[in-house]
């Protein structure tokens, strides 16, 4: 598969109602995710599964698209905008596939400040709902 497939494949996940079996498939058992928030990288595709399924209810929104790509090879790095109870979002998703066609490692940083503070506040709440 090409980068520019991987890339297909992570556009269908996230227009295709972000589905947790379609990412459990994109994602390497040893997967590391980067939180704009959480200073450790957290480690193991059932946590990394719990922060993006989180960040897709909490960020995929009707306001949500990406706005640039750029693709080099295993990497992409995807810009988004998005607003969250008036605060604007934007970020960027870099993510790096390996040659098993899986997700090794997914970063998200986000900007404004203001913007990192509501992202931290819908996520801990999303996780904390998440854990039941």
């Amino acid at each position: 598969m090409s980068a520019s497939d991987n890339l297909a494949r992570w556009h269908a996940y996230m227009h295709g109602g972000s589905d947790p079996a379609v990412l459990a498939d994109m994602l390497a058992e040893d997967a590391v995710f980067h939180s704009p928030v959480v200073h450790t990288p957290q480690v193991g595709k059932a946590i990394v599964m719990a922060y993006l399924v989180a960040a897709s209810h909490v960020l995929g929104n009707d306001n949500f698209r990406y706005v640039r790509e750029l693709v080099d090879g295993d990497e992409m790095m995807l810009e988004f905008v998005t607003e969250l109870d008036g605060v604007t979002i934007n970020g960027v998703d870099i993510i790096r596939w390996g040659a098993d066609e899986k997700i090794h490692d997914f970063k998200v940083m986000v900007r404004p400040l203001k913007a990192i503070n509501k992202v931290w506040e819908m996520m801990a709440a999303q996780l904390a709902a998440a854990k039941g």
